[in-house]
């Protein structure tokens, strides 16, 4: 992932959609693909990993808030 520099509310809304695009497109994908095919190892598989695509997001903007 590119570095992004968020300097207003707009940079931040832009980074989100984006960033929620991308999480959607990966993960959300095999999540629907294993409900559809009634893939219950799967689902848990996905589920968690849709999980921690989200918590990864958000602690990725933390972390870029954080001074160093």
């Amino acid at each position: 992932m590119d570095t992004v520099e968020i300097t207003t509310r707009s940079d931040f809304a832009m980074w989100a959609i984006e960033r929620a695009q991308e999480i959607v497109r990966t993960e959300g994908s095999a999540l629907a693909l294993a409900a559809r095919d009634m893939d219950e190892a799967g689902l848990k598989e996905s589920g968690a990993a849709l999980g921690k695509a989200i918590a990864d997001a958000m602690l990725e903007v933390f972390d870029g808030l954080v001074p160093e």
